[in-house]
């Protein structure tokens, strides 16, 4: 049992990373330094950051309740 929440754990982990990763990447498309004010590369960078987590963790937490749901399907039928 404990084992199993470890390796949840390590799932959930690395969902977040790549989900984060893969939402950097997206921002990087959009150019966001024509809707900031100049000089403000710190304030934009933030931004890109925390618009980067917000996305990338929503997405997984999406992905994670999806494999959960779909696992817990089969006792539909129990």
């Amino acid at each position: 049992m404990i084992n199993d929440f470890g390796q949840i754990a390590l799932i959930s982990i690395i969902s977040h990373l790549v989900f984060i990763a893969l939402s950097w990447w997206a921002l990087q498309a959009i150019r966001l330094e024509k809707l900031l004010r100049p000089n403000h590369v710190f304030q934009a960078r933030l931004l890109y950051i925390l618009l980067a987590i917000f996305i990338g963790s929503s997405v997984s937490n999406f992905f994670l309740d999806y494999l959960q749901w779909s696992q817990q399907l089969p006792m539909i039928l129990q």
